[in-house]
């Protein structure tokens, strides 16, 4: 007796859960989202998953992927470092953390052209670091004549920004190179900045009798400002990026610090470049006049102002801290980003994207 054959058509095999062929050269295609709205699946159903790239079988409870993802997704970041310091003793203004963007034809620091966003994959893990602002010096009168502390340098992937340039101090220190260069002191240049990520710092004028000057930190968006007899150098400005969904302005450089040994007024100070820039202070003999340095904005990566104090007074003022740095990711909103412990970040839509900011830690972050 002749066995009987029976041929199921396509729609047969396509009811509900859409399973097996759905013509001779592939399986289904589902979104996740259709997928997941699927109904009457039976063990073994296999369907292509066209969110991710992959086959999915459902195990008789749950869809599951063969394979990670075989698509990539296109990220842009903004990555800027921790700012430096104000200087001590009539010291310069902090630089501005290196500034780095790849959004929307959007300036980096420096003059520089946005770069190149990235291809990320799901399922790789990559680095995250948010630099620190640079600690000022401690002031212990005439015991502490040495210049502010850089920035630390924050990362992204293969992106790393350089930390903001310590300012100088005193007489003959001078402003040292980094994002964005420190402010120098009386008599002194100010430092270089990164290429592509930030300007360079302030000099200063010579010291004119018994008064002493110093430059602005650079900023992202510009040199800062040179000292002369008359006042302290200003911060130069900071840079403004839509990436977080509104425009916001980082990464300005500190203002330098001004000791008058009389007749000391507001004029004299160097005030913090826009995006977050401190500014620094002047002093009258042994008097603040009212005012001390200020700290860089923090997750902004602006410079710290300078202190005012000649070495011989006593005050125990310190100059401004550097604000701390900022790492920004905007991706698509169909992606999931898992944060590694060690990180403070935050998510939020933007439309058709995420948008995710980290402002403190270090850690590993992917993509599901």
């Amino acid at each position: 007796m002749a066995s009987e054959l029976k041929v199921d058509n396509i729609s047969e095999k396509t009811t509900n859960a859409g399973v097996q062929l759905s013509s001779s050269l592939g399986f289904v295609s589902k979104t996740t989202t259709e997928m997941n709205a699927i109904s009457g699946m039976a063990a073994g159903d296999t369907i292509y998953n066209e969110t991710e790239g992959t086959l999915y079988v459902y195990n008789g409870s749950s869809w599951n992927a063969m394979s990670g993802s075989t698509f990539a997704f296109t990220l842009n970041w903004l990555v800027i470092a921790g700012g430096g310091s104000g200087g001590a003793q009539h010291g310069g203004g902090g630089g501005a953390g290196g500034y780095r963007n790849s959004y929307n034809s959007e300036s980096s620091g420096g003059g520089g052209s946005a770069e190149s966003s990235l291809s990320i994959s799901q399922g790789t893990s990559y680095t995250v670091t948010v630099g620190g602002g640079g600690a000022a010096p401690a002031q212990e009168g005439n015991s502490t004549r040495d210049g502010g502390t850089e920035g630390s340098n924050s990362i992204f992937s293969t992106i790393t920004s350089t930390g903001g340039g310590a300012p100088g101090s005193w007489s003959g220190h001078a402003g040292e190179l980094g994002g964005s260069g420190g402010g120098g002191s009386t008599g002194t240049a100010g430092g270089a900045g990164t290429a592509n990520q930030g300007y360079a710092g302030g000099s200063a004028a010579g010291q004119s009798g018994t008064d002493y000057t110093s430059g602005g930190g650079g900023g992202a968006g510009a040199v800062g400002g040179n000292g002369t007899t008359s006042s302290a150098g200003n911060g130069g400005n900071g840079v403004a990026s839509t990436i977080t969904g509104s425009s916001v302005t980082r990464a300005g450089g500190g203002g330098g610090g001004f000791y008058r040994s009389s007749g000391a007024a507001s004029s004299y100070i160097g005030t913090g470049g826009t995006g977050g820039g401190g500014n620094g202070a002047v002093s009258n003999g042994q008097n603040l006049s009212g005012n001390a340095p200020e700290a860089g904005t923090a997750n902004t990566g602006s410079g710290g102002g300078g202190r005012g104090e000649h070495g011989s007074i006593g005050s125990p003022v310190s100059a401004g801290n550097g604000g701390s740095g900022i790492v920004i990711l905007r991706y698509p909103s169909e992606q999931s980003i898992i944060i590694g412990s060690g990180l403070v970040g935050t998510t939020a839509p933007d439309g058709d994207y995420k948008v995710t900011t980290f402002t403190s830690g270090t850690g590993t972050v992917s993509w599901s």
